[in-house]
């Protein structure tokens, strides 16, 4: 880089860098984006070739239209033979309520102020991300993370009318605030991402380890009482906060599984409805997917890989606690959820993860992961998102 453009680009504030990589990959991503959507045929969401907001709010992006509109039902619906059917209940309030809000406020309807809230809060958690990885990495490397979650293959959801946006600028802040210590202001963080995304379950887990590694190591880093109790007592609301839906669900109808078996209607097209045994439903997911014995080996392999992973250099080298919270998250995933076309969605909070792909300094290595990232994208809008007749396979 010539000398002249060095010092400019060192003067460059963080948060400028940080905007202008965003706002780069927001561009190709939309022109993917418009690209599918000029092709896309009649559907149960749109007409032919829609236009960018009604195509970004396809799939869940109309449940959560439901609850801005509408709210939640009284009683739930339930099939021809007998069992809880798919409802609103299975959407948080946090990310409608706001969209609603923004529809009150500026007069327009539900499809371009849904982009509108999602794009904001992809800026933020882009800024947010950048913080987070230079409390771990030097500050090219963590630039280079940010370049690697805007062009990350289900990057085009940061822009759908889906509550992920919101939930990653939340959890991005969480973790910022774990890192720096400070948690007596996770009390709020807490509360909306609890009504975003199921996450206080996965959060509390996470915050629970990360207490008991604070006392084991004292010696090491001193964890004064007054911090013990903070940690507890955050630790003890993520808990409450991630219990706080289903009790809400339940009061709202009258039945204390109302959450659970609206959830697991969803996996019912798959192996009829079941009733929800933790850590069966991956296993469940293998067998269908790969048959007997091959479905059970996958999974074993798959949870040993990961674990594996954990204690890599370039994974280590991103700090205890946001290990611990890709494990306690692993964790979560491992006992309620049922993998299948959506599960790609579900591993978004992982990108953590990200910082560990960043450090190689390698130009041709660097352009290879911003490639691959791109390409990715289309083929997650390809095989998830457009709609090709009876399509299976939700994002």
């Amino acid at each position: 880089m010539p000398a002249p453009w060095r010092a400019r680009y060192c003067a460059t504030p963080w948060w400028a860098r940080v905007t202008l990589i965003w706002a780069a990959s927001r561009i190709v991503t939309t022109a993917l984006v418009l690209l599918l959507a000029n092709v896309q045929g009649p559907n149960a969401w749109t007409s032919a070739s829609p236009g960018y907001a009604d195509f970004a709010n396809m799939w869940d992006g109309r449940w959560y239209n439901i609850v801005a509109v509408v709210g939640y039902p009284s009683t739930l619906p339930f099939t021809a033979d007998g069992h809880v059917g798919e409802s609103a209940w299975a959407f948080m309030p946090g990310y409608p309520a706001i969209v609603r809000l923004l529809m009150v406020l500026v007069g327009q309807p539900w499809a371009p102020m849904a982009v509108l809230v999602s794009v904001a809060f992809s800026l933020g958690a882009a800024l947010l991300f950048y913080r987070l990885m230079r409390r771990v990495l030097d500050s090219s490397t963590a630039l280079f993370s940010v370049v690697l979650f805007c062009v990350a293959p289900l990057s085009p959801l940061l822009q759908f009318g889906y509550a992920e946006s919101m939930y990653l600028f939340l959890l991005t802040l969480a973790l910022l605030l774990l890192l720096q210590r400070r948690y007596a202001l996770l009390f709020p963080v807490i509360t909306v991402m609890a009504l975003t995304r199921p996450s206080g379950l996965a959060f509390a887990l996470a915050l629970g380890l990360h207490t008991v590694y604070r006392a084991v190591t004292r010696r090491q880093d001193p964890f004064p009482a007054a911090d013990r109790v903070l940690a507890a007592s955050v630790t003890g609301y993520s808990l409450l906060a991630g219990l706080a839906w289903p009790a809400i669900a339940w009061i709202g109808t009258g039945s204390i599984t109302a959450y659970t078996d609206t959830e697991l209607a969803w996996r019912a097209p798959y192996i009829g409805y079941q009733e929800l045994i933790p850590f069966t439903a991956w296993f469940q997911s293998g067998v269908w997917w790969l048959g007997m014995p091959l479905g059970i080996v996958a999974v074993i392999v798959l949870i040993l890989l990961f674990g594996a992973a954990l204690f890599l250099p370039p994974v280590k080298r991103l700090g205890v606690d946001l290990r611990l919270w890709l494990a306690s998250y692993a964790l979560y995933l491992l006992a309620v959820f049922f993998p299948q076309s959506s599960t790609f969605r579900l591993l978004m909070p992982m990108f953590p993860l990200l910082g560990a792909l960043a450090p190689p300094r390698n130009t041709g290595y660097r352009i290879a992961l911003v490639l691959a990232g791109i390409l990715g994208q289309w083929g997650w809008l390809l095989l998830c998102w457009g709609v090709d007749g009876a399509d299976w396979t939700p994002p």
